[in-house]
């Protein structure tokens, strides 16, 4: 059996976070890496009006919140396990350290010239004689760098310490003798630390210090281990030694050690100078070491009393526990800390004159996010990564020291008053969605204001906000199918189940429920069925001029004057709705008009008799243009101004529109440009025609124009600057203070460039409506505030016959911008413009005529992201879509375009799918047909639907491309309604930021984006906090609800002991500043899907003790329906009571009811009613059903039991099993029993006999977290997923030799997925397409797909494939793993390796493809593609093909 797998939706969880100077010099990023996912952001000020409440201090502070914005993302063949970064000798930027599973370190940079990402160094430490003859290692390699750069130490294995020393900045005198050498680093070398001075074994943490001439690591170590339960014998066993590393002789002396330090110690800090020293963090206590000074160290509970003889100081007023703590320094001497809990503490190092610290003080400033990783980003903001709850970037703010304020005193009085409560306060405001952490006052300490004033060190306490979020799903503990609530009735006919997605996310208070829906289903207003439109426009009308002055104008022109404030208002809604909607035909226009109802005008100045190439809005919405293929018109509301009839030898095919110039073009490839300008006389304004001076050597194909208002695309040098270190950020803001124009520099045809010849232009760019805030002060980091202005600026991008891209400015047409070969999809456009101008262009011309280019039928340049501030260049070419996104490059061409095009990766396959019997050239006609001859625009921008913006891709596969201010593009099908024609935006009193397309029926269809879902995410997603941990959640598609199961942590007291063989519960109680543990309390509730509320009434709490342990929706055997089969809910549980008590568990089972709802209150029409409950002699692991009859695992047996009319169970079999079967899966009669330690066992239930029996089982070990089926038409694979995040496949194979006559299953294929998969969930493969009305092959609707979820939020499935297929993409996969490079050097083929933890008999299967890997493919361009194919003896568009039937037949959600 042969499958691929694939990851369709991206980790989200976040383990680790930087802030440096990665992408650019002038700004620092943030970088985040989540399993194999590595993403850079930066900050930057959303400006909010002043709140006017506070002082002027407090207000100008509030102004200016940060918000991320994402600048690029990357994937990696490998999980980072560490990450660190350092600025090396000669170079302006900072490089980042990341290290992989075992001992792999890559040393990488960013790439000025290519926008991305490059390989600088590759360290590999995996030798067998390091690994100390373990197969399998649990130790993570650990980086840290020296903070003068002098060289990185890698903890490895954890008994080795690699080193990595740096080159440094020479004097002259030396370079001499290096020049021979270029390279970053002198050879790594590894220390040996059983081999110091002192036996180092057992490293817990290590850390670099500040100020010392050598670099110094700082070593936190164990010689000697020992664990809670030994610690009445063997205690205080922690030791710590730094050692002195002399990079040239390699010599590592002890310069500083201690011993006897509390057995919990888990991590080090080295505190900045002018303190120094470290501090340590133990689980009960915090230790302060100096080498000079005698060690200072608090108890934070009172477990120390018996756990340490470490001499300790009680820390008045804090009772907490430091595991999982997560720290960030955010001055020299306060860190912020984070609790597992999820309570943010500011720590003040109190230091008296001789700079040694002589006490900690402790403040609560908030309760946030459980956080995994922490870093402080630039002053006043902080990042909290997190693989457990949303990530947050949140901005702290000093509060006044005085108590001034004399509120400030309440808040202590009532923390000492009553601690308990008002610690539980805090732990409720928890956030999911970024909400309410902010402004929570409470000062523990009063001493602040005492005698501490004169220590030197002053108290603050911070206040936190939350400034932005990024979204995480994970982890995905269980996910299930269910039907969505909403789908327009309009859908109703479709053939393919219609599911959405539910998973369980999150722990604790960031609990959650994360809604999935991988493609867009647009919520239908109405539909009209009007066959042959080809296409449509929808149009802004000024509101009639006496009324409602025209908001757009009215700072323009002075002839209009406000009537008052109130129509003002009205005008900002009314301007921006479409007054008109035009419809083009093959031969003639419709118009109609778009009010409270939608009418056709018969009478008005639009053209009517001829289709219509473009309608649009120009002069800033004012005036309407019309272009028929044989003129134009000029409107203004239905009063028609000027028409211009165009005779350029051949009929208008194309205009494009970059207010206030229009280009258009004809079939000859003739270009022609209106201006739309002021004149004294008639209208007061008209269009000029200009035939612009375009070389005709090559003829025009495509083209289309922009309007920037990025200021990236400018031809003037930057600040004077030094050339190429110095290149600038991906994405410019309008704040980025180095790109507008600096007018000092300009060369002479600049005026013209900008448009100064204000009189002849209708609107001076300045003025106009997109630049919003033209002004915009900017703060960077060095708080220089300069005031720029960022002018529009027009372009026109041109594509022509012998595969040449070409941009001008406008309205000059000066060429700019040229790159030849376009349609091939270079990974970078890079200006060959200057060239080309220089040499002869002859010769290029018949070169380019030996490769036959794909056809280019579209261009479309758009700012997208936050001001549109980001230029991307879409075109489509043949059945692909190539998207490029625009970065500043300086390059020395003069009067040239100072940027390049990075093209994005995306896995969009659009093409048409081929019929069986069909030649290619019919499809690429019936494709081009479906559309007629005319060029007819398939990528359509849109400013706002539904507070979106982006570009609509119509065609057989329509995709929505989003992009918000967060700077990620999201890329979302449409698959519901078949392939869309066209599309307009529509923003309608009946259809508020709504949209228009026609479907291949010919119906036009009037929708809105459904808004409850956030569509700035991989997939649009809606997430339902619980505030609690979800564990389980099972659909229940008789009465569409949702069960799920969540528990509260709740501290607990109390101990279950036997006496007198009854079980009695002891009460135990321990002093104030004892830390309880905590006891989970679970519940079951009901949820609906209409709202994702809990249905009132319908939670069931489980007894003390309790735990669940499986919930499932089970069809059982009932009398009392047609089908004879009715669904319930059964749970199983355990009840937790130690290692002293048996275990013991129950069953329940529950019907969902309808029941009369309360008034008011319509969730409440379904109730839950227990209908079997009984304790069972072990505890309920797992349930499942069969046939009709109820499986349960209890204890170490498998028992059936058939539910009666009299709601009791009756056991009808059993069989004995392994050690914990904690799931069951079940298809036909086969039961597939998965154990936590013996892998799995199939079972089958024989009905007739009755009879339960073994049939095989796999003879090897596997600590196995889920499993399901693998379904084939005939074949059945079994697979799991285990401890080392493998997959491993299993069939039953009794004629093969090594299944010994059927009785162990086969060993089929395997593969490693890099996460841990702890649910899986399978459904029938697809059997419609959107693209053709036929349905799939019978061989494709008797298969199933299996997806699974991660526990880092990530999503994939896995499918079986066929042999042939497989085969020809395993060589797909082989060549791409040597042709194509590999970020941070990692092999795709080591990654995806099986993963064991001892050496085994028997060689790894493989068998299961990286669908990762092979997707790349279509990424490459179109020559890497052809050669590619050519060397596995395929073709390219059988290639395609392929990886297009993967695709859509798993496209569902």
């Amino acid at each position: 059996m042969y499958a691929v797998s694939k990851q369709i939706h991206p980790p989200t969880g976040i383990e680790h976070c930087m802030y440096c100077h990665f992408f650019s010099t002038e700004e620092r990023n943030v970088v985040i890496a989540g399993a194999s996912q590595l993403q850079v952001y930066r900050l930057f000020p959303e400006t909010e009006g002043s709140t006017g409440k506070g002082n002027e201090k407090q207000a100008e502070s509030r102004q200016k919140k940060h918000k991320l914005e994402c600048l690029d993302n990357f994937f990696l063949f490998g999980n980072i396990m560490s990450m660190q970064s350092v600025r090396l000798a000669g170079s302006s930027r900072d490089s980042l350290l990341m290290s992989f599973k075992d001992a792999k370190l890559s040393l990488i940079e960013y790439d000025p010239g290519t926008h991305g990402l490059k390989t600088a160094s590759l360290h590999y430490f995996e030798g067998e004689d390091l690994k100390g003859g373990f197969q399998h290692q649990f130790h993570i390699p650990t980086i840290r760098v020296d903070p003068d750069g002098r060289c990185a130490a890698m903890l490895i294995y954890g008994t080795q310490i690699a080193v990595l020393p740096f080159r440094r900045e020479t004097s002259t005198e030396d370079q001499q003798n290096i020049s021979v050498s270029k390279s970053h680093s002198l050879t790594s070398y590894i220390i040996d630390a059983r081999k110091l001075d002192e036996k180092v074994t057992h490293i817990i943490d290590m850390q670099f210090l500040p100020g010392y001439y050598e670099p110094t690591l700082f070593i936190l170590y164990e010689p000697l281990r020992t664990w809670a339960g030994r610690v009445a014998v063997r205690q205080d066993t922690c030791n710590i030694v730094a050692i002195s590393i002399n990079l040239q002789q390699k010599a590592n002396p002890i310069i500083w050690s201690l011993g006897n330090l509390p057995f919990d110690c888990i991590q080090v800090h080295a505190v900045p100078k002018p303190i120094g020293g470290v501090l340590i963090f133990a689980v009960n206590s915090l230790l302060y070491l100096n080498q000079s000074v005698p060690p200072y160290g608090v108890s934070l509970n009172s477990i120390t009393d018996n756990s340490t003889a470490f001499p300790l100081k009680i820390q008045e007023g804090v009772k907490i526990a430091l595991d999982c703590v997560q720290t960030a320094f955010i001055g020299n001497d306060r860190l912020v800390l984070s609790l597992k809990g999820g309570e943010l503490y500011v720590l003040t190092l109190m230091v008296d004159g001789m700079r040694s610290v002589r006490s900690f003080n402790f403040d609560k400033a908030a309760a946030s996010v459980l956080t995994t990783c922490m870093c402080m980003c630039e002053d006043g903001y902080l990042f909290l990564g997190s693989r457990l709850g949303n990530s947050l970037l949140l901005k702290y703010i000093e509060k006044p020291p005085d108590g001034a304020d004399g509120k400030k005193d309440e808040p202590v009085k009532k923390s000492t008053e009553e601690p308990p409560v008002k610690k539980k306060r805090l732990d409720t405001m928890g956030d999911w969605m970024a909400s309410d952490v902010s402004k929570i006052d409470d000062l523990d300490e009063l001493e602040v204001y005492g005698s501490e004033m004169q220590a030197g060190t002053q108290i603050t306490s911070y206040t936190f906000e939350v400034c932005d979020s990024i979204m995480n799903i994970g982890p995905c503990g269980q996910t299930v199918m269910g039907e969505p609530a909403f789908l327009s009735e309009e859908f109703g006919h479709i053939v393919d189940p219609d599911i959405e997605l539910v998973t369980t996310s999150g722990y604790g208070k960031n609990g959650a429920l994360s809604v999935l829906q991988r493609t867009i289903r647009p919520q239908v207003v109405t539909t009209f069925e009007l066959p042959g439109c080809q296409d449509m426009w929808t149009v802004v009308a000024p509101a009639t001029i006496t009324e409602k002055p025209d908001s757009s104008e009215e700072n323009k022109e002075g002839e209009e004057k406000t009537t008052s404030a109130t129509s003002e208002d009205k005008t900002e809604a009314d301007t921006s709705r479409h007054a008109f909607l035009i419809l083009s035909r093959e031969d003639s226009s419709m118009i109609l008009q778009t009010a409270q109802e939608i009418m056709e005008l018969d009478h008005s100045g639009f053209s009517t008799q001829a289709p219509t190439i473009f309608a649009g809005n120009i002069g800033n919405d004012k005036y309407i243009l019309q272009v028929s293929p044989k003129g134009v018109r000029l409107l203004e509301g239905v009063k028609q101004l000027q028409h211009i009839p165009m005779d350029i030898g051949s009929p208008i095919v194309y205009c494009s529109v970059a207010d206030p110039f229009a280009i258009l073009f004809s079939e000859e490839g003739q270009v022609m440009m209106l201006h739309l300008r002021k004149d004294s006389f008639g209208t007061g304004t008209r269009l000029a025609v200009i035939k612009p001076q375009v070389s005709q050597k090559s003829k025009v194909l495509v083209m289309c124009t922009y309007k920037d208002v990025s200021g990236m695309f400018t031809t003037s040098s930057m600040e004077e600057e030094p050339p190429p270190p110095t290149a600038e950020p991906k994405t410019p803001k309008v704040e980025t203070p180095s790109f507008s124009f600096n007018k000092s520099s300009t060369v002479d045809d600049e005026d013209e460039l900008l448009y100064g010849d204000t009189d002849t232009s209708i609107f001076s760019p300045d003025e106009s409506k997109d630049t919003g805030g033209s002004k915009v002060s900017s703060s960077t980091e060095g708080d220089k505030v300069q005031k720029r202005e960022i002018v529009s600026t027009y372009w026109c991008a041109i594509y022509r016959e012998n595969g040449t891209l070409e941009i001008y400015s406008l309205p000059d047409f000066k060429l700019v911008f040229h790159v030849k070969m376009f349609p091939i999809g270079h990974k970078v456009l890079v200006d060959v413009g200057h060239l080309v101008e220089s040499s002869s262009i002859d010769k290029s011309d018949s070169f380019d005529k030996l490769v036959e280019l794909p056809k280019v039928k579209e261009l479309l340049i758009v700012g997208m992201g936050n001001k549109n501030s980001r230029p991307f260049l879409m075109a489509r070419v043949n059945h692909e879509l190539l998207i490029y996104e625009a970065f500043s490059y300086h390059s020395t061409a003069e009067h040239h375009l100072k940027v390049r095009f990075k093209k994005i990766s995306h896995d969009m396959i659009l093409k048409q799918k081929r019929m069986k019997g069909k030649k290619k050239a019919e499809i690429d006609e019936d494709e081009d047909d479906m559309m007629s001859d005319r060029l007819v625009s398939r990528l359509r921008h849109f400013e706002d639907v539904s507070g979106y913006g982006g570009v609509f891709v119509c065609g057989p596969y329509p995709h929505w491309i989003f992009m918000t201010a967060r700077g990620s593009l999201r890329i979302h099908p449409m698959g519901i309604d078949g392939s869309v024609t066209c599309f307009a935006p529509f923003h309608n009193v009946n259809c508020p930021k709504g949209f228009l397309y026609f479907n291949r029926q010919g119906e036009l269809r009037i929708a809105v984006l459904p808004t409850h879902l956030s569509y700035d995410a991989p997939w649009p997603v809606r997430k339902v906090p619980l505030r609690c941990t979800p564990h389980f959640i099972a659909y229940h598609p008789d009465s569409k609800t949702y069960t799920v199961v969540t528990s509260t942590q709740e501290p607990c007291s109390k101990i279950m002991r036997i006496k007198d063989e009854d079980k009695e519960i002891e009460e135990i109680k321990r002093g104030d500043r004892y830390v309880y543990p905590f006891v989970e309390k679970f519940s079951l509730q009901l949820f609906s899907p209409v709202s994702w509320e809990a249905i009132p009434n319908t939670r069931f709490d489980m007894e003390e003790f309790e735990h669940i342990t499986s919930v499932k929706t089970v069809h059982l055997r009932c009398e009392g329906t047609v089908s004879g089969i009715k669904g319930y809910i059964a749970v199983g549980t355990n009840y937790n009571y130690g290692e002293e008590v048996t275990s013991r568990g129950r069953m329940l089972i529950f019907d969902i009811i309808e029941v009369v709802p309360e008034p008011g209150q319509p969730l409440t029409k379904n109730k839950m009613k227990l209908l079997y409950d009984k304790e069972q002699k072990g505890p309920v692991t797992a349930l499942t059903t069969v046939e009709g009859f109820l499986v349960s695992a209890i204890g170490q047996k498998i028992y059936i039991w058939q539910f009666k009319d009299n709601n009791d169970l009756s056991a009808v079999a059993f069989i004995d099993i392994q050690v914990y079967s904690h799931h069951l899966a079940t298809i036909k009669n086969l039961i597939m029993v998965a154990d936590v330690m013996k892998s799995i066992t199939v079972l089958r239930y024989q009905q007739d006999m009755k009879v339960l029996s073994q049939v095989s089982r796999d003879v090897k070990d596997l600590e196995i977290y889920s499993a399901d089926f693998l379904v084939d038409n005939t074949q059945l694979g079994f697979l799991v997923s285990d401890r080392n995040k493998n997959f491993i496949l299993q069939m039953y194979q009794p004629e093969a030799r090594e299944s010994h006559g059927g009785q162990r299953l086969v060993r089929k294929a395997d593969f490693n997925v890099g996460s841990h998969v702890n649910t899986f969930f399978r459904i029938k493969c697809k059997v419609t397409d959107p693209s053709t009305e036929r349905k799939a092959s019978a061989a494709i609707e008797k298969k199933h797909v299996t997806f699974y979820a991660t526990l880092d939020g990530g999503i994939g499935f896995i499918l079986p494939i066929a042999e042939k297929v497989y085969r020809r993409l395993l060589m797909l996969q082989n060549v791409l793993t040597i042709q194509t490079p590999h970020l941070a050097g990692l092999n795709p083929k080591t990654f995806r390796a099986l993963v064991v933890d001892s050496r085994t008999l028997m060689n790894t299967c493989k068998n299961i493809l990286d669908g990762d890997l092979i997707w790349r493919f279509l990424q490459l361009s179109a020559v890497e593609k052809n050669e590619l194919a050519r060397r596995i003896g395929t073709s390219h568009d059988q290639i395609v093909d392929d990886l297009m039937e993967i695709d859509r037949i798993t496209a569902h959600f």
